[in-house]
């Protein structure tokens, strides 16, 4: 049986997911409610998506058996403590945000609560989203297979330890914003050479998709991959060269352990 879905918070990652929920027929829209400060956005979901909507968070506690905490990390305490007396035992509570551990929401909630701890991304915009997904142990392992269904209608769900719950910040939440600065600096050097600006960005975007297309398909090893690209004094390799001497593996290394640094400050606020 399907259970109803709530999202608190119906910004673009709340919206992007309810679409790929519904696009993908896991849910129905009248399976679907949201809540949100912002009147004439929650008007626009309604119209666009056809789900209820409503500006009061306990309404959408009351009415769903899954709830989806889509708000800033900064705005938990505050929408917690607002719901926290109207959620049952038998409710689901999911949180897509970064630094908010098991244990930090099981204190805001300040009794026991099924949490699903869950780190999405922007690609869900599209349906390629892929989502870290971690539980209390409140949460049984239906039910765990229950919520990575759901965020499969926007991309794919992998589960792991809460540990590498930071991790995944920093190599798919936050990582989309590194790839498009690739991106964009690809184009811009194409432009610098000659090329319309607009057939440059379409270029450089089915390049890096078609790359890890191969990646995610061929099953091949990414170095092997880069190898076979690179022919005996080419021009590739040539190119690897200057990105090696220019620190570029070592630039997004050192950017995504900052990403995992700061993942874990939020964890102490």
């Amino acid at each position: 049986m399907e259970k109803k879905l709530g999202f608190i918070g119906a910004g673009n990652m709340a919206k992007a997911m309810m679409g790929g929920i519904l696009k993908n027929e896991i849910l129905l829209p009248e399976d679907v409610i949201a809540s949100d400060l912002y009147q004439p956005g929650l008007e626009r979901m309604k119209e666009e998506l056809g789900i209820a909507v409503t500006t009061d968070n306990q309404e959408v506690v009351k009415k769903a058996e899954v709830v989806v905490l889509s708000v800033k990390p900064q705005f938990y305490a505050a929408v917690i403590e607002e719901i926290r007396e109207v959620v049952s035992e038998g409710q689901i509570i999911v949180t897509i945000a970064p630094g908010q551990t098991l244990e930090h929401l099981q204190e805001l909630f300040g009794k026991p609560v099924k949490i699903v701890r869950t780190m999405p991304n922007t690609p869900a915009l599209v349906g390629e989203g892929i989502t870290g997904v971690c539980k209390n142990e409140l949460v049984t392992e239906e039910e765990l297979s229950y919520i990575c269904r759901i965020f499969s209608g926007f991309g794919k769900a992998e589960v792991l330890s809460e540990k590498l719950m930071d991790v995944v910040v920093s190599v798919s939440g936050s990582s989309p914003a590194y790839v498009f600065l690739f991106i964009e600096a690809m184009a811009d050097a194409a432009v610098a050479d000659g090329m319309p600006r607009a057939q440059a960005y379409k270029f450089a975007a089915q390049a890096v998709y078609g790359s890890a297309k191969m990646v995610l398909e061929t099953g091949k090893h990414p170095g092997e991959l880069k190898d076979m690209v690179c022919s005996p004094g080419g021009t590739t390799i040539e190119a690897v060269r200057v990105l090696e001497e220019k620190g570029f593996r070592s630039s997004v290394i050192e950017a995504m352990k900052a990403c995992v640094k700061v993942a874990k400050e939020l964890g102490k606020k």
